[in-house]
């Protein structure tokens, strides 16, 4: 079996050495990249090769990867990096990896063509002066092979244990017994199809009800197919936190056979909840666990590796045991872990961390997406900017002189934004390109200053920065896909203009990271239409879909519809005290766990202070905006077994999903609104948008991702097989037929 190695990977794991440093970024955006490598390369004569496919052997290891370019006239070739300000602050341990990826790729041309000797070049080209500085070596053929065999022979010892870890992994998985002694109802056909999609390198949809064991029913049959597919990575993708924890213990459970299975499981933490020292900058001369990094990483990743299972906890202690940063030791162990558990924004961000480690490896992936549903509304952010005038003004009164310079003309630029504006909210057009061209150049201003700057960035201005960049990038793929808004606020300097790029359809953003992959499995237990999520999301065209039948009976559920009330927004002040009167019946006429949901905090917070005052002794608590984790905790604490409670929470929020109070810990929910988004400018371009795309706009902009927040939030009260409950739907547009499709179809509904 042979292991292959790109040859970026090779150096940054052999030649990497010192301290974490990103003193010398901010680099270059993807896309100055580009057109500086572009810039570099057009100049060169006409016989100048670019990305020169090469490979090599040593051994069992296989070396690949493309030459920046090669000059046949000159004999030279060049490895090009863009950069931003004065080299000669560039670090030590950047310049010798660059050099060592430099002769890697010089090797491997020479063993190619055979070329006895070359001029081996790199190439800094700076994006703010548009200027090269070229560094030049000349070796023979046997000094640059003698090169290339010691990085590898360093490498080759690691690339045997992984050889043999994947073949042990792969042996194990292929004779992967199932967790439990049987499945559940409905768990065995969510898992079939979840195999026939990795075995046929297919992206599948998949509706089934909650209680059934989603992440058990597909992380297994996608394990059990990997050997065969030569999968390389599992990528477990989960909306929120309790969503990786819920993976991580699926895998356990799975891999916790005899005997028990070698599985590398990686929870991937966001920066800010991993790192040790927020108050430091990430280099050696301000956090200590950046000083020597690389030094002490290859101790530490063997360290993190001897342990199946490297939870955030897990990796927190092998981190600090060697003295590094657990956050960039956990983006180390992505390389080599073979399930990764993490965020969606890991693959379908558009910087992705593990996008990019899988296009740069040539991984074949299987993605597993939780509560896809979630996809929509984080993908549109993802692929959404925005920019307070506010901001500029902070920044600009501290900013270095040249920085502060190219800010003034953005302000002026800026005022002329809501000019001729007369509604708060409007869209334009096309892109203003005056705006964007001052905010082009006030970025490449702040990029210069900090590639110069000898001190720590000031955290506003690069905050700013780092706001101006993600407008930028998102303007250079503006398409159909989004629009630009203005909106005007009010402000103690008069009128602001706050601009946006607002993505509407992340389709075409998506939809190329589910094709990148081998198969992807995308689950939920509100999927439905299937249409539309097979559209917003960009499946493929021969995606498939499953939907699971219930394994829960209408005898479990009773669920009744009450049309006497309305709860449209004219209604609302009329239908406080009649949702209250009926809240009321139900839990003396049934006593127990309730949550009621309703569209906003001020209809619930109305409705329950009318029923705290009809009846002061009954356990009525409310969600609050911005509830801290501690208090959410409090919260679902109050709902304990055989008590009695009714909690007020707002439909679409930290309790309307994701929550989990089985038997008689929650036995009823009153859902007083359809969930359908507020109307407002936004939603109303969203309709209009939708229309335009699908011929849907309604039901794609309002109706779908209404209905989904009202099957959640009932999803709440049957949890087993064993839950009894009672659901009350309070409006009569339930009972409309294109409303009462989009309800589960094994509920029994009565009308009152």
């Amino acid at each position: 079996m042979q292991y292959t190695v790109p040859v970026r990977a090779l150096c940054e794991f052999t030649a990497k050495a010192g301290d974490l440093d990103l003193r010398f970024t901010p680099a270059p955006t993807a896309m100055e990249g580009i057109a500086g490598h572009n810039a570099v390369t057009s100049g060169r004569g006409g016989g100048y090769e670019r990305e020169v496919a090469l490979e090599g052997e040593f051994g069992r290891l296989k070396v690949r990867g493309r030459a920046d370019g090669y000059d046949p006239g000159r004999n030279r070739l060049e490895e090009i990096k863009t950069h931003r300000g004065d080299l000669s602050r560039q670090p030590a341990n950047h310049r010798h990896l660059h050099w060592a990826q430099a002769r890697v790729y010089g090797s491997l041309l020479c063993e190619a063509r055979g070329i006895e000797s070359l001029t081996v070049a790199l190439v800094y080209f700076d994006i703010a002066t548009q200027k090269e500085k070229v560094l030049e070596q000349t070796h023979s053929r046997a000094e640059l092979r003698a090169f290339f065999e010691d990085l590898c022979g360093r490498f080759v010892a690691w690339a045997d244990q992984e050889l043999a870890h994947r073949e042990q992994r792969d042996a194990a998985l292929t004779t992967l017994n199932f967790p439990h002694a049987e499945f559940r109802a409905g768990q065995r056909e969510l898992a079939e199809a979840a195999w026939r999609a990795v075995t046929r390198g297919r992206c599948l949809l998949a509706q089934a009800p909650t209680g059934i064991g989603k992440t058990v029913g597909t992380l297994f049959p996608v394990l059990k197919a990997a050997p065969a597919q030569k999968v390389d990575k599992v990528f477990f993708l989960a909306a929120k936190t309790p969503g990786r924890r819920l993976a991580l213990d699926a895998v356990e459970r799975i891999a916790a056979g005899e005997p028990r299975l070698p599985l590398r499981v990686l929870e991937l933490t966001a920066r800010d909840k991993a790192c040790e020292h927020p108050d430091k900058a990430c280099h050696g001369d301000s956090c200590p666990l950046a000083k020597g990094f690389y030094d002490r990483l290859p101790a530490a990743r063997a360290n993190a590796l001897q342990g199946a299972a490297m939870d955030r906890d897990a990796l927190r202690d092998a981190a600090l045991k060697h003295s590094v940063c657990p956050y960039y030791l956990s983006q180390e162990l992505a390389r080599w872990a073979d399930v990764v558990v993490g965020d969606y924004h890991y693959v379908f961000d558009g910087s992705a961390l593990l996008h990019a480690l899988a296009q740069e490896h040539g991984w074949r992936v299987a993605l597993l997406v939780d509560e896809a549903h979630n996809l929509l509304e984080r993908g549109r952010e993802m692929y959404s900017a925005s920019l307070d005038p506010v901001a500029l003004r902070a920044v600009r009164r501290t900013a270095p002189a040249k920085v502060k310079r190219a800010m003034g003309k953005l302000a002026r630029v800026w005022d002329e934004l809501g000019e001729g504006q007369s509604e708060t909210y409007a869209v334009r057009e096309k892109l203003p390109d005056d705006w964007f061209d001052e905010l082009q150049r006030t970025s490449a201003a702040i990029a210069d200053h900090f590639a110069e700057a000898p001190h720590e960035p000031l955290p506003q201005l690069q905050q700013f920065w780092f706001d101006a960049l993600a407008m930028l990038r998102l303007a250079d793929s503006f398409g159909e896909h989004s629009v630009f808004d203005v909106t005007l606020r009010q402000g103690p300097r008069g009128t602001d203009a706050l601009p946006c790029i607002r993505n509407l359809l992340p389709a075409p953003f998506l939809g190329p990271r589910l094709r990148d992959s081998h198969a992807a499995v995308l689950f939920s237990a509100t999927l439905s239409p299937f249409g539309f999520y097979a559209d917003v999301l960009g499946l493929p065209e021969d995606a498939a879909s499953v939907d699971v039948p219930s394994p829960f009976t209408a005898e479990q559920l009773s669920v009744s519809l009450v049309r006497s009330i309305s709860t449209r927004w004219q209604d609302r002040e009329s239908s406080v005290a009649p949702i209250a009167a009926l809240i009321a019946r139900e839990y003396e006429a049934r006593p127990g766990n309730y949550l009621a949901f309703f569209s906003s905090f001020d209809y619930l917070r109305r409705v329950a202070t009318l029923l705290r005052e009809r009846h002061p002794d009954w356990p009525v608590f409310e969600q609050s905006p911005s509830m801290p984790e501690a208090d959410r905790h409090a919260y679902l604490a109050r709902f304990a077994e055989g008590g009695r409670a009714i909690g007020f929470a707002v439909l679409g929020g930290s309790f309307g999903e994701g929550i989990d109070l089985p038997g008689d810990r929650l036995v009823g929910a009153f859902i007083a609104t359809l969930g359908l988004p507020q109307v407002n400018p936004v939603n109303e371009e969203l309709r209009r948008r939708m229309g335009r795309v699908f011929g849907a706009g309604y039901d794609y902009a309002y109706l779908y991702p209404g209905l989904r927040k009202v099957v959640q939030a009932a999803g709440r009260v049957i949890r087993t097989r064993e839950d009894r409950g009672r659901v009350v739907l309070i409006d009569d547009r339930f009972a409309r037929p294109e409303v009462r499709a989009l309800l589960p179809s094994w509920w029994r509904v009565e009308v009152h």
